[in-house]
């Protein structure tokens, strides 16, 4: 299984801005407004960063990335192709939480940069999933 490099370095690309609202929500809300429990900095702040990333991550991946596998940009399609994305990006996010939460406890570094870690680890599952899955290229009959 072969990884199409052009379409993964526009994935890698695009979703930096992703990444860019994952830590700056992650890093306002575990910081000033959950701040002081386990729950609130470690479980609930990475829980909303990750759905403000998610939609970013989408937008991109659907108006870019994968945009010549958008046959027909509508509600439906819009739709049809954001809620399974949403649905294998927090199967994914379980997985990157648990990195996350395992490198916190093991180094003591900031939730931010092990979220950071966790994100390089899960990052090419959600380019597979995009490519396999989501957008995958419908066979011609």
């Amino acid at each position: 299984m072969a990884i199409p490099i052009k379409r993964f370095g526009e994935f890698a690309v695009a979703n930096a801005l992703g990444t860019v609202v994952d830590t700056a929500v992650l890093w306002v809300f575990s910081t000033y407004v959950l701040n002081g429990t386990y729950f609130g900095e470690n479980i609930l702040s990475p829980t909303i960063s990750f759905e403000a990333a998610v939609l970013t991550n989408f937008l991109c991946s659907y108006r870019v990335i994968w945009k010549d596998r958008v046959s027909a940009r509508t509600h439906r399609s819009f739709w049809r192709h954001y809620l399974p994305y949403n649905v294998s990006c927090t199967g994914i996010f379980f997985l990157r939480l648990a990195i996350l939460v395992l490198l916190k406890e093991l180094t003591g570094f900031h939730v931010v940069f092990c979220n950071l870690m966790a994100m390089c680890v899960t990052g090419l599952l959600n380019f597979l999933m995009g490519e396999k899955v989501i957008f995958r290229r419908k066979q011609s009959s």
